[in-house]
């Protein structure tokens, strides 16, 4: 594809999703599209909920006309139809968790049948194992961990689709210097496309991008990621998409830990992810945003230098990245719900009351 074209696709990308934004806010009205304020959310009042709309137009319109769409692409597509389509239904009529995780497998599944799949992962002994008959599941944790863990993000006022777009930009970097130019470009368009939806969703927010948006772009990250480094022996390679989807997949991970050792059920909401921890110590919402964007865009770099690095310096800045984010979470409170946390203060208090 020529310079002219690349351009011009990546404008379209951002001009078709920000022109289309104020009759996507109107229809979202018109449906039920609305996202009510509870006790979980941090906005006040009614917000329109179908932003999603406009990015999974854009980009499947770039994607179908100005390139030929076929292999593995065909599943990317065909899958976040169906997804988003899920995601839709639930941000008007509110589906059941098993019924969004059945529309999540099934755009996997569609995902795997044209080509997706993971075929490798890390040997610590022996460089790469291959997975053999177990590529399908762990495509599956794969697809549906990370679609759920951008929705789980998506808390703040541009939040999950800032984090969405840098990791986008971190994938079409590594995408080219993996020689996946065709892969490159459809994330650098899903980031144009998510560029022209931020003026509408960051802080103070006209719209959400609603279930439809967030299981769209972690579908679309989580299947480029796959793509963008199949043709790679690399064994350090296999890390490149989990730094690049460093914030969401830490969260997520950390969401796990501390719902086992406050004895919850794993997939129980809470008010304890990254931007509430970070609300909570006192800062501001859009410096809370500012903050997690900078630590996407950390990860993001780390990402594009392993392509560059090997060997034991490679495993090393791992290493000291992994014990930076494992102390960074306990120093800020995730391992511990805020709210378990307050519970047995107030009995210590209460006890010490009792014996004095």
């Amino acid at each position: 594809m020529s310079a002219g074209l690349y351009i011009g696709a990546l404008l379209s990308a951002f001009v078709v999703t920000f022109i289309s934004m104020p009759f996507v806010i109107k229809l979202a009205y018109k449906i039920g599209a609305v996202d009510q304020p509870d006790i979980r959310k941090v906005h006040s009042r009614a917000m329109p909920r179908l932003g999603g709309l406009a990015i999974f137009s854009s980009f499947l319109i770039c994607m179908v006309f100005i390139i030929k769409v076929s292999g593995p692409f065909l599943g990317l597509i065909y899958g976040a139809c169906i997804i988003f389509l899920v995601g839709l239904l639930d941000d008007i009529f509110q589906l059941s968790p098993w019924a969004k995780l059945f529309g999540q497998v099934i755009a996997a599944a569609v995902a795997i049948y044209f080509g997706i799949v993971v075929q490798f992962v890390t040997n610590p002994f022996d460089g790469l194992l291959n997975l053999g008959i177990l590529s399908i599941p762990v495509t599956f944790l794969w697809i549906v961990g990370i679609s759920n863990a951008i929705n789980l993000i998506d808390g703040l006022d541009g939040l999950a689709a800032g984090v969405s777009g840098i990791a986008a930009v971190a994938m079409g970097v590594v995408a080219i210097v993996q020689g996946e130019p065709v892969v490159s470009w459809a994330a650098f368009v899903l980031a144009a496309a998510i560029l022209g939806f931020l003026p509408y969703n960051f802080y103070p927010a006209k719209t959400f991008m609603g279930d439809g948006g967030s299981n769209f772009l972690g579908f679309a990250l989580a299947c480029l990621a796959v793509m963008g480094t199949a043709k790679s022996a690399a064994v350090i390679s296999l890390f490149i998409p989990v730094l690049a989807l460093g914030i969401p997949i830490f969260d997520t991970f950390f969401a796990v830990i501390r719902r086992i050792n406050n004895k919850s059920p794993i997939f129980m909401p809470d008010k304890d992810h990254l931007h509430h921890r970070l609300l909570a110590l006192g800062m501001s919402h859009r410096r809370s945003v500012l903050l997690i964007y900078a630590a996407s865009g950390f990860f993001g770099t780390v990402a594009v230098t392993l392509t560059f690095v090997t060997g034991p310096k490679a495993s090393l800045l791992l290493a000291l990245l992994l014990a930076v984010v494992i102390l960074g979470a306990d120093k800020i409170g995730m391992f511990t719900s805020d709210t378990a946390a307050k519970t047995k203060k107030a009995g210590r208090a209460e006890t010490r009351s009792m014996g004095s």
